[in-house]
């Protein structure tokens, strides 16, 4: 031992200040020499119930700086370091303490750290074991070197600020402190208030998984690729060492589980910017934007964080296959609002408003009757679309294409890309319509029908279409008349042309009517052989012929006369007419079926009473027929015999006998 730790008054002076130090007051503590520290050891010592590190002999020589155990003027001052002087002044404060007040110290309970309680410390010493901290509360603790090996080495000094969490073990003297514990439990006290707050955390991303992304903020979390950017992103490898801000979206302590997003940050941005923007915004009004995407309808335009669609029929007068004929990927077009739904933030752009209408002069440039050349751009079943010119378009009908009936589609005569000529029909220019005519550029086939087809010829054509009514027949191209199911058979009760009829085949029939207005032929197949014709030729007025009765009906009988020649006997004509009230078996037989005394499917004698070859219509007299019949046999009898007296009875008679 050196003769200064041997000296009594050393052991005095250091036996009061550890009294002084159990009853709460101030200690004064000298650094040993090497010496004495290497005779005591790492030990410590017990002084009032209060445990003092010391410090080993290699680390008072690797840091000579280190003060061990110092002098205090407050026990509850942190990271307060004395100079020699001080340490002198109060440890002869100390001495000339009277005993009573160390005493009553001594006696207040004194505060000590709590394990597991978090300190923000100052490095006092960097050793091999690790970093020693002076936390402010009577004691100094070591932060193992093994807690910075995943950090690659200590780098904290002396003097630097850490944050440390108290472990229950001591070693080597010291009380053991963890630096990580402290920082995780800092990190996630800061996680939780951040996913409960709302809060923005800047954190750097560390690597690339499946799904997405590792950010380190803090602890390790993970960043979904979803959740990166408002749109899906491809190249994630692009985005490694990156720093960027996020918000936590779920967590996990327990499982130390964190998923973060930086997709919310930018849309919550994105909905400021539009909502500020959209308070700028009017329908009618002229923006500028920049082409953000292109699709086959239409142009989404970034207004300054609003999107608007420019839809294709908005881009340009007249028509285009593609958006990209006219504007490119990031190119700026200046366009104007249409139409702005601020509930729904949608707005309709528009961009062929600020171009020239070619419309305005359309009238004046092509009047009714105009002759053009176009080409075709589209097809429908009800027409063709010709463009005139660049944003002017005209229809010509599918009924304006042929003088024929028989088209059935434009594409029959038509197909896109053809150039056509055509002629102004009609202009709607409120309307941005022009109606076309392709067939007006040929001759109409309806100009000389009525010299060529005259009424009462017989023409030949060929069955197009048949119809409930009746047939189409084509006789040139263009041309066709209509042969009305009434007009086929003379005998015959036809319901359907089929009956006698097919498409296709070419029969023959005559003119009976033309409508040149309105592009109508009728025409009759049974006109071609007219019986009725015939039959009126060979008959006359108050001729007395036989007759079979095909039909009765209550007011009167159909009678044939010949083949597809028929006539009607009324039944006013039939029986005689009586006075009234006066009755008989004649008048019993009316009351009964029938027509009197004519039955269906005998023969009897009538008497033409009127003709009408127009209407082709018979009447006949069954009535008149039998007293002409009579008269005859009356003239006869008496012509046979001498008697001039001889009565129509006895000509009955004679007749009846002669039967």
């Amino acid at each position: 031992m050196s003769p200064e730790y041997n000296n009594p008054e050393s052991h005095a002076l250091a036996a009061e200040a550890s009294a002084a130090e159990g009853a709460g007051a101030v200690r004064v503590v000298t650094p040993p020499p090497a010496r004495a520290v290497e005779e005591a050891g790492a030990g410590s010592s017990e002084a009032a119930g209060t445990s003092f590190p010391t410090d080993n002999a290699a680390n008072l020589a690797e840091n000579p700086e280190y003060p061990g155990e110092q002098l205090r003027e407050d026990p509850h001052a942190e990271g307060q370091q004395q100079s020699p002087e001080t340490n002198q002044q109060a440890a002869d404060k100390a001495v000339d303490t009277p005993m009573e007040q160390l005493i009553d110290q001594y006696a207040a309970p004194q505060p000590g750290p709590v394990g597991g309680e978090i300190f923000d410390g100052r490095v006092i010493a960097v050793t091999d074991l690790g970093v020693v901290v002076d936390v402010g509360a009577k004691f100094e603790g070591l932060v193992p070197a093994q807690e910075f090996l995943d950090a690659g080495g200590i780098h904290f000094q002396s003097g630097d600020s850490i944050a440390v969490e108290r472990l229950p073990e001591q070693k080597d003297g010291y009380v053991l402190l963890s630096h990580v514990r402290a920082h995780r439990r800092r990190v996630w006290e800061q996680i939780e208030k951040s996913h409960k707050e709302g809060l923005t955390l800047t954190g750097k991303v560390v690597d690339r998984i499946k799904g997405g992304l590792v950010v380190d903020i803090g602890i390790r979390a993970f960043l979904p690729a979803s959740q990166l950017e408002l749109r899906p992103v491809h190249d994630l490898e692009a985005w490694k060492d990156r720093e960027l801000e996020c918000r936590v979206l779920k967590l996990n302590r327990k499982r130390g589980n964190v998923v973060v997003s930086r997709r919310v940050i930018l849309e919550e941005e994105q909905r400021k910017q539009r909502e500020a923007f959209a308070e700028t915004l009017s329908e009618g009004s002229i923006v500028t934007g920049k082409v953000k995407n292109i699709t086959e309808y239409g142009v989404f335009v970034d207004l300054g964080g609003l999107d608007g669609l420019l839809h294709i029929s908005d881009l340009v007068w007249g028509r285009i296959a593609h958006p990209s004929e006219v504007v490119s990927a990031g190119q700026e077009i200046q366009v104007q609002i249409l139409k702005f739904d601020k509930e729904k933030m949608r707005i309709s752009l528009g961009r062929k408003q600020l171009l020239p209408d070619p419309w305005a002069t359309v009238p004046e440039r092509f009047p009714v009757g105009t002759h053009l050349r176009g080409k075709i751009v589209g097809l429908a079943d009800y027409g063709a679309f010709v463009h005139i010119e660049a944003g002017v378009e005209g229809l010509v009908h599918v009924s304006e294409m042929s003088w024929s009936k028989r088209l059935k589609h434009p594409s029959k005569m038509v197909k896109v890309g053809d150039e056509v000529e055509v002629v102004v029909l009609e202009l709607k220019p409120e309307q941005r319509r022009i109606s076309l005519g392709l067939k007006q550029m040929s001759q109409d086939p309806w100009a000389g029908v009525v010299e060529k087809y005259v009424v009462g010829s017989v023409v030949s054509g060929r069955v197009r279409n048949l119809a409930d009514f009746g047939a189409f027949v084509e006789l040139e191209e263009g041309i066709e008349g209509l042969l009305h199911v009434s007009d086929l058979s003379w005998t015959e009760r036809v319901k359907h042309p089929s009956e006698k009829l097919k498409k296709g085949d070419t029969v023959e029939a005559k003119v009976l009517k033309i409508d040149g207005e309105h592009r109508r032929i009728s025409l009759g197949l049974k006109q071609v052989n007219d019986i009725w014709a015939n039959w009126f030729a060979g008959h006359k007025l108050n001729e007395v012929l036989k007759g079979k009765v095909v039909r009765n009906a209550a007011f009167g009988a159909f009678v044939e006369l010949a083949e597809g020649i028929e006539a009607l006997c009324h039944i006013s004509e039939i029986e005689e007419r009586r006075p009234k009230g006066e009755s008989g078996d004649r008048g019993k037989q009316k009351t009964g079926k029938g027509t009197g005394p004519l039955l269906q499917g005998k023969e009897y004698e009538f008497k033409i009473i009127r003709l009408d070859p127009e209407q082709r219509k018979i009447s006949l007299s069954y009535r008149a027929a039998q007293k002409q019949v009579e008269r005859h046999d009356i003239e006869v009898f008496r012509s046979s015999k001498s008697s001039p007296n001889a009565t129509i009875g006895d000509a009955i008679l004679a007749k009846r006998q002669a039967n």
